[in-house]
């Protein structure tokens, strides 16, 4: 069976349209397609069909040639359309051409979604008006500049708006494709393609894109640079600023001085940031409150609770029910079904596009 000859209209297999063009970044779109791929092991249900605005071949990110099925205007109903990104700056790549082919695979999907910058395609067809949305950390001022209406949350690995998602970029793309699959098959599915893959399946859509390392100003000096890889290295260590200071060869005060004018933290904050990025991924991983206390350095499971409380507002055992699978929940548990896809982004009433697809008043006029 060939592409043409698949049934159009919704059916029982998925078709997934990925859009591809020249310049696209090769990981946006092979990522989530080998998940869909993987899940067929599973479900076999999801049929992956690159699509190009003309038909073409194209040339991507990495110089590699990719043939392509057909043309978006001749492939039909898709269930779910992905749009990738690419490293070129988004006036070189969403062109007149991309912008149309995107709304002809668009028409009567149940679900459109962007990679890293392909969430300027949606934008320039005024899908995300009004919408919350997010895009590689790269890329987000620039979004949120030249579409002032778009809600952009720059620190989402990806975000759900109604039948609208958009994700960070790279490997984010295959976060938010875990995400399609547990909605269509629930968690031990998208666990299963996870462990096949062997991805994590734990960072849910609200998760930051950063780790403790790599957020903020990075260490200008030899000295800095040494201590940060020092406690990034044993987040656990007892380091305190005689500690570190002694480790270094100057005084605490030299070396608060030097911490503030480089990392903008104190030596003690920046241990604080390690330690609790630490724990996250400890919890995010399925350790338990008290183990994860014990390998984050923390004094106990009540310190863990204070550090929870104060930067995130809820405490760890109510994190981590949130962030069980590849999906954050505001759900009340005891209402929750345990299979249900759910999501702490609200369906809006007013989403213009609701559930049963994007007909052409949901999409700007891509001439």
């Amino acid at each position: 069976m060939t592409l043409l000859d698949l049934p159009a209209g919704p059916a029982t297999r998925r078709r997934i349209g990925i859009l591809v063009f020249d310049g696209v970044k090769m990981l946006d779109f092979a990522g989530p397609a080998e998940v869909f791929i993987e899940a067929n092991q599973t479900v076999d249900e999801y049929d992956v069909v690159l699509v190009s605005p003309d038909g073409s071949d194209v040339m991507t990110s990495i110089g590699a040639r990719m043939s392509v099925s057909a043309a978006a205007a001749e492939v039909g109903w898709c269930d779910t359309v992905i749009i990738p990104g690419s490293e070129m700056s988004p006036s070189r790549f969403v062109t007149p051409e991309v912008l149309a082919a995107t709304a002809s695979l668009a028409k009567g999907a149940r679900r459109l979604a962007s990679v890293c910058s392909g969430a300027f395609v949606l934008a320039a067809l005024g899908v995300l008006d009004g919408r919350r949305a997010t895009t590689h950390w790269k890329f987000t001022d620039n979004l949120a500049r030249l579409y002032p209406s778009v809600d952009v949350e720059p620190d989402s690995i990806f975000v759900r708006d109604g039948n609208v998602y958009s994700s960070a970029g790279v490997a984010a793309g295959m976060d938010l494709a875990l995400a399609l699959v547990e909605e269509d098959h629930g968690p031990h599915v998208a666990r299963r393609v996870a462990q096949s893959l062997l991805v994590y399946m734990q960072r849910a859509g609200g998760q930051s894109q950063f780790s403790a390392s790599l957020t903020g100003p990075v260490p200008r000096s030899d000295l800095v640079r040494e201590l940060t890889d020092l406690i990034c290295a044993d987040p656990t260590g007892s380091h305190t600023v005689r500690s570190l200071a002694a480790h270094a060869g100057v005084s605490p005060r030299h070396l608060t001085r030097l911490f503030r004018a480089e990392l903008e933290s104190s030596p003690a904050e920046y241990v604080a940031q390690v330690r609790f990025a630490l724990a996250r991924d400890k919890l995010d991983a399925g350790f338990s409150v008290t183990e994860t206390a014990a390998a984050a350095g923390y004094g106990s499971s009540e310190a863990l609770r204070r550090a929870f409380v104060a930067r995130l507002g809820i405490s760890p055992s109510k994190y981590q029910r949130r962030f069980r699978s590849t999906v954050s929940s505001e759900v009340d548990e005891a209402a929750s079904d345990g299979g249900a896809f759910v999501t702490r982004i609200a369906e809006r009433p007013e989403s213009r596009t609701g559930a049963v697809g994007f007909g052409a008043e949901d999409l700007a006029d891509p001439a």
